[in-house]
């Protein structure tokens, strides 16, 4: 008697390959037959006119503080996913000392947009070496596969405390501290090493995350680690400074597969082709031997914020003037012609690697509180200012100052035109992912993005078929990170199962869940068309809701293939 059988669905091997109409039989959580199965099973599931593929692979995801108190890692199960990875961009919260566990939350509820009294609510803290994390996690015993980064800038605080954010040069004692905990991570079964330079990235009080104010030197220093050992793969969130030709040295030099995160490789109206050479310069790296890839989004980047906290705008300096501000303090700035003034200055005299270039166009307001301005919602900034008369910028702060700064914005500022991100997707050298999954909760949810992906790319505009659209959800990501035996459908491979109707499937709009320690609230998303999701041989999830379970059935990912 098999433990699962799927009958009759259409099985997609996640490898490209053309579909076939089969059975699929799971023993002891791995898929033993597939093809026309007799026999009974402890659990048959009816699959005529559905599609069965490997569960998504996400490889960009930060539910590292969530995963302490979530063995769900909620929503990503009801989304399609099975295996992730934790501790991109270099945040997370392993190592840390006890007296930096404060601190480490602090950073970590700016940077990633969560929400600070859960974070200090929820967060069990069993554990402050990388080694003890992990035995935690596999304790807890969560609902997907997991695999983690060892973080630059959680690496840098253990071990510089709050001058991580201050002090640009280690020491050469610090300097080999570092390394040490690098290899302790390896040690215990890190995938890799992930880090920011990144201008986006502030952390708490608007300080820079430490990992930004690091010189290149350092990162090569860091980076090396995963040359001497011969394995692991390096993740950045790269703004600027970290140009693809540094990454491909980098990859060089280590011999390790590199990752681009930037929303410099993104689709931007203002700079249309910019995108599009960060790609190329990639593929040419990889011509000449060097692994460098794009992380790549399939979803417009948007972002829900309010005055109250505007993190996507605090890379612009005139900003720094509300650090440390109350409510009202930071009403006074925002009235203060000098303020405009200075933010006008900096949208002329644009950074690098900023999100909001200013077009006021691409913001919209989403919900205000005064009955006056509800016509708006869902009009755009430029729209909303030649209705009241007013120059983008003072309409944009005067309906906030006028709602005391509840407003809330949307902003859209990258891959928002399917033209222009088809491409990208297209592109040989990106790999699918960069969910932000467990992140910026109060603004987004974009952990549903294979099942966008499955909705939008493939039935919708039908810039993919639907076996290669799986394939780069699924064994394309798991294989260039590395992950051994994710993302297929085989004989041999580990049950990691998506159930699923190819003609509705895809994801809810944004739902407000209020079910955060300490009674903060998120934003989620629900699947369609999902009718189950096994992981390693166990339902997580039935399509409608998570299957309880007294511990979950994924593995902590600690072996990849070299």
């Amino acid at each position: 008697m098999h433990d699962l059988l799927i009958r009759g669905a259409q099985v997609f091997d996640g490898q490209g390959n053309p579909p076939v109409i089969a059975d699929v039989a799971v023993d002891q959580g791995k898929i033993t037959a597939i093809g026309k199965i007799s026999g009974s099973a402890r659990e048959i599931v009816e699959a005529q006119g559905l599609a069965l593929m490997p569960g998504i692979v996400d490889l960009h995801t930060h539910y590292d503080a969530q995963i302490t108190w979530d063995k769900t890692m909620s929503p990503s199960p009801a989304l399609g996913v099975t295996t992730t990875v934790i501790g991109n961009c270099g945040f997370g919260i392993a190592p840390c000392p006890a007296d930096l566990r404060e601190t480490m939350l602090k950073n970590l509820s700016v940077v990633e947009g969560m929400d600070l009294q859960a974070l200090l609510t929820g967060v069990n803290w069993g554990f402050e070496t990388f080694g003890q994390y992990m035995d935690q996690i596999r304790q807890i015993g969560p609902y997907l596969n997991t695999a983690v980064f060892a973080g630059h800038s959680v690496i840098r605080t253990a071990v510089m405390g709050e001058a991580a954010s201050e002090q640009v040069e280690p020491t050469d004692a610090q300097m080999q501290m570092m390394r040490g905990l690098i290899k302790e991570a390896m040690d215990a079964g890190a995938i890799g090493f992930a880090s920011s330079f990144s201008p986006n990235h502030s952390g708490f009080g608007g300080r820079p995350m430490p990992s930004t104010i690091a010189s290149e030197k350092e990162l090569r220093a860091l980076t090396g680690v995963l040359g001497d050992y011969e394995r692991g793969v390096f993740m950045m969130a790269t703004g600027s400074r970290a140009s693809p030709a540094v990454m491909e040295s980098i990859a060089h030099d280590t011999g390790r597969p590199t990752f681009i995160s930037t929303v410099l490789g993104m689709y931007n109206e203002a700079t249309p082709e910019r995108g599009m050479e960060y790609y190329e310069q990639c593929g040419a790296a990889q011509a000449r031997g060097n692994p460098l890839y794009m992380l790549t989004s399939c979803q417009p980047l948007s972002f829900d914020f309010s005055l109250l906290d505007p993190y996507i705008l605090l890379s612009h300096t005139a900003f720094d003037a509300i650090q440390g501000k109350d409510v009202e303090g930071m009403k006074k700035v925002y009235a203060d012609p000098a303020f405009r003034a200075a933010f006008r200055e900096n949208l002329k005299n644009l950074k690098s690697g900023i999100l909001f270039l200013g077009n006021w166009s691409n913001i919209e307001i989403n919900l205000t509180h005064i009955p006056e301005y509800v016509q708006y919602e869902g009009l755009t900034i430029t729209q909303v200012a030649a209705k009241l008369n007013l120059a983008p910028l003072d309409a944009f702060f005067d309906i906030a100052l006028k709602d005391n700064l509840t407003t809330m914005f949307v902003g859209k500022f990258f891959n928002n035109n399917d033209e222009g991100v088809a491409p990208l997707l297209k592109h040989p050298a990106g790999v699918i992912t960069l969910s932000d999954a467990g992140a910026h909760l109060i603004y987004m949810c974009d952990a549903g993005f294979g099942l966008h992906f499955l909705g939008h790319w493939v039935r919708e505009t039908g810039h993919f078929t639907l076996e290669e659209g799986i394939r780069r959800l699924t064994s394309h990501p798991a294989d260039c990170f590395k992950i051994a035996g994710r993302g297929r459908l085989l004989e041999g491979s580990p049950a990691d199962l998506l159930l699923f109707d190819p003609k509705t499937v895809g994801i809810s709009r944004l739902q407000i869940s209020a079910d955060l320690p300490g009674g903060g609230s998120r934003m989620v998303r629900a699947s369609k068309g999902v009718h189950g999701v096994w992981v390693n041989g166990v339902k997580v999830h039935d399509g409608e809701d998570y299957v309880e379970l007294d511990r979950g059935p994924g593995a902590v990912l600690t072996q990849f293939d070299r």
